[in-house]
């Protein structure tokens, strides 16, 4: 949400300034959802490293069934990082399309989401989804009742509360709609205007 937009809801722009100063303070639920388990999948990456570890120390064989069992646990902890790296980017890629579906208006993400092709969505480095627009405009399209309609900004007309009638919609000043005292204030402060 823009500056622009909360001024256009209503908000001054001192308001609009502080609502969005708060926003930047809290980190978004899926930030936080993936930061912590990545945290927990490295918390038991590094304890079955230990484990595997102390498990080596106490073995005390030949030193070819020792390189064996090194070689071993080395390729089972890269299978287990790739693994590990697999599943933070797949949650990223959850994340970012979740977060483009509630962008859209989607009225249920999930229904949405198994309408989608997966295979054809790619998470780039800086964040981005490739194909997931194209996607999305598509089952906007097709299933225009799953998203909601965005409503246009509602247009007054007529008589407005709050709004003075001095105005005419064309800019001028309506003089008809004055007082005398209010009439003499315009001019006092609008020198040379017509009437």
């Amino acid at each position: 949400m823009k500056k622009e937009d909360l001024i256009a809801l209503g908000l001054t722009e001192e308001q609009a300034k502080k609502v969005l100063d708060a926003i930047k303070e809290y980190v978004p639920k899926t930030q936080l959802v993936e930061v912590e388990r990545e945290r927990d999948g490295l918390k038991a990456t590094v304890t079955e490293r230990d484990t595997q570890l102390e498990t080596l120390k106490k073995s005390s064989g030949d030193n070819e069934a020792l390189q064996k069992q090194i070689a071993d646990l080395q390729k089972a902890n890269e299978d287990q990082q790739k693994a590990h790296e697999a599943e933070i980017a797949q949650l990223r890629l959850d994340n970012a399309v979740e977060a483009a579906l509630l962008t859209a208006g989607a009225k249920n993400v999930k229904a949405v989401r198994a309408l989608m092709d997966a295979d054809k969505l790619r998470l780039e480095k800086d964040g981005t989804v490739t194909g997931l627009s194209d996607q999305i405009k598509a089952i906007q399209k097709s299933d225009a009742y799953m998203f909601a309609e965005k409503q246009p900004q509602q247009q007054f007309k007529g008589f407005q509360p709050g709004a003075s009638g001095d105005m005419k919609p064309d800019g001028e000043v309506d003089v008809s709609k004055m007082t005398y005292s209010e009439m003499v204030a315009y001019l006092e402060a609008n020198p040379g205007a017509k009437i």
